[in-house]
């Protein structure tokens, strides 16, 4: 498709940019997803614990431009409102 060599080579890097982007993607969803089985299973101790991990993990999406900052700062404040609700 592309008819240079300059856009063959943004072309490659783009590839490799998507596939790295979306396994950044979907450890930032594991580490979320832990916090919210833990809070599933009832576990505040393991769900505070998963949730500062999930919350460094969606500051650096947010801060590498993978996800919009608001969207990390919702993500946030709802998974700690579950965590909050638990007690």
């Amino acid at each position: 498709m592309a008819n240079s060599v300059q856009a063959t080579k943004r072309a490659r890097q783009a590839e490799k940019h998507r596939q790295h982007n979306a396994g950044m993607r979907a450890a930032m969803r594991t580490t979320v997803k832990k916090v919210l089985s833990a809070v599933e299973a009832g576990d505040k101790e393991a769900a505070t614990a998963a949730f500062r991990v999930a919350q460094s993990s969606l500051d650096n999406m947010a801060r590498k431009g993978l996800i919009a900052k608001n969207k990390a700062a919702r993500n946030k404040s709802r998974i700690n409102a579950r965590i909050k609700a638990m007690a």
